[in-house]
């Protein structure tokens, strides 16, 4: 099946939606685009998305083509739905009418993209869906559990090394991850330990827990679940219920709760966020399509992070922060509760971080992982900071 998954909803899913299409974000264990790939035999995925990350992230058509809300969690009654559909039938939720799955033959655009004459086939069952940002952490904790039956059912685990405790049956580890001298409980969600990941001693998990290829926790690393650590991102201090998308790193001390890091983050020793507002109000955080504060219906929300994004030591995030993309926060007090990409400074002064040196250390921070900053990820680094020149009003 060749499944093309096309973005709507994006301006409720920036900052991460800037360098990459909806499908690649990662909730639970595995991406969006994943989650339909482990289930779909021989899947072909490609994308529908803007024009600055389409080179990038090309469609490829063939014959027949299933063009896939890119927003979807797939679930196994999901994907038997799309599997059964006829070319010209597009499959909707029955209760909003919101497009999941169109079949059809034809090579459509992403502006273009316009399914609406097409036989409609109502889909009737449950499912989860990422409609705005503080989906990937809300529902982080649904998507373990699925995504753990899904990777390991009919597998064996490695055995636990002898000097850690585990509570609970609900423990997998992958093929050259490490885990010594530390205490796992899985009784509240299911633990993954992904290959060649890593938990140092004295470290102490209550799942769910996530963690991706070469992940780490560092040494007397707290993990009060859901959380996912992605590929080759390190984690230390305590964390809650929050999801790193990878290559991204929170290294030593300090608190993380209700959060989402985008990929080559880097949070400074003894970063907090705050996750609870002191008079325990409804949660408000900023949204790009508003370009102002939206309501979230949330009592507990931390910092939602956009690529390439970093903090200096000891740095306080106020309750509900959105920072872009190549920010760079630093200096004491709390920094506004919005900032914008490309932006350098904090509490007391704020200036514009030149694309030049952004570039320069993205590219020493990819070359750190053996990852080179090619000309495709500058054009689309660069077009965001064309982008969001208006929301720099310093």
């Amino acid at each position: 099946m060749n499944l093309i998954f096309f973005d709507q909803n994006r301006q409720n899913l920036l900052p991460l939606a800037y360098t990459r299409p909806i499908a690649e974000f990662r909730c639970g264990i595995l991406t969006l685009a994943e989650k339909w790939s482990k289930r779909v035999e021989e899947a072909k995925v490609s994308y529908l998305t803007e024009d600055y990350l389409a080179e990038k992230y090309p469609a490829q058509y063939e014959e027949l083509n299933y063009y896939v809300n890119g927003s979807i969690l797939a679930n196994d009654k999901l994907v038997e739905a799309t599997k059964a559909l006829n070319e010209g039938e597009l499959l909707v939720d029955a209760v909003t009418n919101k497009v999941l799955v169109f079949c059809s033959g034809d090579q459509l655009g992403y502006e273009n993209f316009s399914p609406s004459e097409a036989q409609k086939v109502l889909f009737l069952e449950p499912y989860l869906s990422i409609e705005n940002i503080w989906d990937i952490f809300s529902k982080n904790r649904e998507a373990i559990e699925e995504d753990f039956q899904l990777i390991t059912e009919g597998r064996i685990s490695q055995a636990l090394d002898e000097t850690c405790t585990h509570i609970g049956n609900r423990l997998f580890i992958e093929e050259g991850a490490k885990v010594q001298a530390a205490i796992l409980n899985s009784k509240s969600g299911p633990i993954y330990i992904g290959k060649n990941a890593e938990v140092m001693e004295g470290s102490v998990v209550r799942g769910g827990l996530a963690m991706c290829e070469g992940a780490m926790l560092k040494l007397a690393t707290k993990i009060y679940g859901p959380t996912t650590v992605g590929p080759h991102s390190k984690v230390g201090g305590e964390v809650n219920n929050s999801v790193i998308f990878g290559y991204s790193n929170k290294g030593h001390d300090g608190f993380l709760g209700n959060s989402v890091l985008g990929e080559w983050c880097n949070l400074g020793a003894d970063t907090n966020v705050s996750n609870l507002k002191n008079n325990y109000a409804e949660i408000k955080l900023w949204n790009f399509e508003k370009m102002g504060f939206k309501p979230t219906g949330l009592q507990f929300c931390g910092l939602m992070m956009g690529d390439h994004s970093k903090s200096g030591i000891n740095t306080m995030f106020n309750t509900a922060t959105v920072v872009g993309v190549s920010a760079n926060i630093y200096g004491g007090g709390f920094p506004r509760n919005f900032i914008p990409s490309y932006a350098w400074g904090g509490s007391e002064k704020w200036m514009v971080f030149r694309f030049e040196k952004a570039m320069e250390v993205a590219e020493k921070v990819m070359e750190r992982r053996s990852v080179k900053l090619d000309e495709v990820e500058k054009g689309i680094l660069k077009h965001v900071f064309e982008e969001t020149a208006k929301q720099r009003n310093f």
